[in-house]
């Protein structure tokens, strides 16, 4: 991608100006994860298991329908859940929905054996935060010296070892980073569509490397000119 783009003029190094990159399930896997996290490169890729733990879907308002409702008669409010947090399970770090850096508080295990990491916000965050009022159970006890910010945990795989799959799965799971996701049906089945469905290129006619490759080609740059027509030119 980064050769493509550079080829076409349109950028020196698309990584290094927010581009975002998703692609499908078949490219997630920990080496891959990896990849993405020490290049800081801004990618979205969802595990076998995502549309499970997404409540929009049916099979997940059934597991999960009643998880995160609030108790009635407890006195609980509607607050920010933690999936609203950017936990990274690798650096152990965790930004809060004002963009601040949490406190690492510790890992501990919990009763169903599983890790979880604890952050909690510092108190002169929290005290003066605009949005603490939506975001804790009780905001007045950022007020005072003795009181304590805004605390969350994420479950991880394992003490003390970094995953990247746990953390692709966290920015993938995030309702602040779900919609940047939904794009990439949006831009990119659309293109098989178009090419299978309406142009009827089921298979390939002719046969061999070079031949096959250039049926496709003529098939793409049809495409593309059709976006040109509907939709103009990409500026650069």
């Amino acid at each position: 991608m980064k050769a493509r783009f550079k080829k076409l003029g349109i950028a020196e190094n698309i990584y290094q100006q927010g581009t975002f990159v998703t692609a499908d399930t078949s490219f997630a896997n920990e080496a891959n994860m990896k990849y993405l996290h020490e290049r800081q490169i801004n990618g979205y890729v969802p595990g076998n298991q995502f549309r499970s733990r997404d409540a929009r879907f049916a099979r997940a308002e059934r597991q999960y329908g009643t998880r995160h409702q609030n108790l009635p008669g407890k006195g609980w409010k509607a607050t920010f859940p933690a999936s609203k947090f950017q936990f990274d399970p690798v650096t152990l770090s965790c930004i809060c929905t004002n963009g601040e850096s949490l406190t690492y508080q510790g890992q501990r295990e919990a009763e169903n054996g599983k890790v979880r990491a604890h952050f909690e916000g510092r108190l002169l965050q929290c005290r003066h935060c605009p949005k603490k009022h939506r975001c804790m159970q009780n905001p007045a006890s950022a007020d005072h010296r003795n009181g304590a910010g805004r605390q969350v945990s994420f479950t991880i795989k394992s003490k003390g070892q970094p995953n990247y799959t746990d953390w692709m799965k966290h920015r993938v799971d995030s309702q602040l980073d779900k919609g940047i996701y939904s794009h990439w049906m949006s831009v990119v089945e659309p293109v098989f569509g178009n090419i299978g469905t309406t142009k009827r290129l089921n298979r390939f006619g002719l046969r061999g490397k070079e031949k096959v490759q250039g049926q496709w080609q003529l098939y793409c740059l049809v495409h593309n000119i059709e976006k040109l027509t509907n939709y103009g030119q990409l500026p650069a």
